[in-house]
């Protein structure tokens, strides 16, 4: 079943009976597979509460507005070149310098497509930290960079872009409502499944559509940062919330600071400085 309107959503999301399709259990241990069976976001019950409050845990020691100012300086540093920012950023805060190992173990950890590239990759990081680290590092690795990199494409559309984008007197306001519009009109997770527990059915939440819903958002194909707060579901809700959006927020948002206010500075310069450069 496909649900695609935002009180059907929130309903689904609300409702304990609605779990995450199961993943193997039988992976060998320091495998992705094995990796999967362990954490916090593909369990359920007594398991899943006591696996997220040990991410949770590790979460309270981070403080995103330290997070925000590691990540505006280091993409400085990097002339812009922001890809691997968010993860470096969060990977130092974590205890874990290096994180080279995140891209490869996270590219198959919400497909559950398993490689023997992910396998290394996964092995690497619990070499180097727990099991609650890699979590936060692998959730938020792809999702944080396309939000980052989203929001950087509305903030080119825009009419005068990269003239009307944040400017060094405030840049915190204008790049926080780029960002809350970003996660209403194009999240980096474009749809999360649910097993329905009494039935068996697979349930699919298309979070664009109801993100989009006219019965909830004025003009909801208009790209408009001026909105405010929406109930956007990108985050979550009801049972199972994301338990970082303030961390994942800190990260975007050091990381646009930075290049929108560089692109200010070098205007010729603008779509290699909004897009990353050589590492799009």
């Amino acid at each position: 079943m496909l649900i695609t309107r935002h009180a059907e959503a929130r309903a689904v999301l609300a409702d304990p009976r609605y779990v995450p399709p199961p993943v193997r259990q039988d992976g060998r241990e320091g495998t992705l597979a094995w990796l999967r069976a362990h954490v916090s976001r593909f369990s359920t019950g007594e398991t899943h509460a006591a696996r997220r409050h040990l991410v949770v845990e590790r979460l309270a020691a981070l403080d995103p507005a330290e997070l925000r100012t590691a990540a505006r300086a280091m993409t400085l540093e990097r002339d812009g070149e922001w890809r691997g920012v968010p993860t470096a950023v969060l990977g130092t805060a974590l205890g874990v310098k290096d994180t080279s190992a995140v891209a490869a173990a996270a590219s198959g950890y919400l497909s559950g497509e398993e490689s023997p590239e992910a396998d290394a990759a996964v092995a690497e990081l619990l070499g180097l930290t727990d099991l609650p680290a890699v979590t936060l590092l692998l959730q938020g690795h792809a999702a944080t960079e396309a939000l980052i990199d989203n929001a950087l494409q509305h903030a080119a559309a825009r009419p005068g872009a990269p003239g009307d984008a944040p400017g060094p007197a405030e840049p915190g306001a204008d790049v926080e409502a780029l960002l809350r519009e970003t996660l209403r009109q194009d999240p980096p997770l474009k749809a999360t499944r649910r097993l329905d527990t009494r039935t068996g059915d697979e349930v699919t939440i298309d979070l664009v559509a109801a993100n989009r819903d006219p019965d909830v958002f004025a003009e909801p194909g208009r790209f408009d940062p001026a909105r405010g707060d929406t109930p956007h579901l990108t985050f979550g809700y009801g049972v199972r919330p994301c338990p970082a959006p303030a961390h994942a927020l800190a990260l975007a948002a050091g990381v646009l600071e930075a290049v929108l206010t560089a692109s200010l500075r070098s205007p010729g310069d603008g779509a290699h400085s909004l897009h990353g450069g050589s590492h799009r």
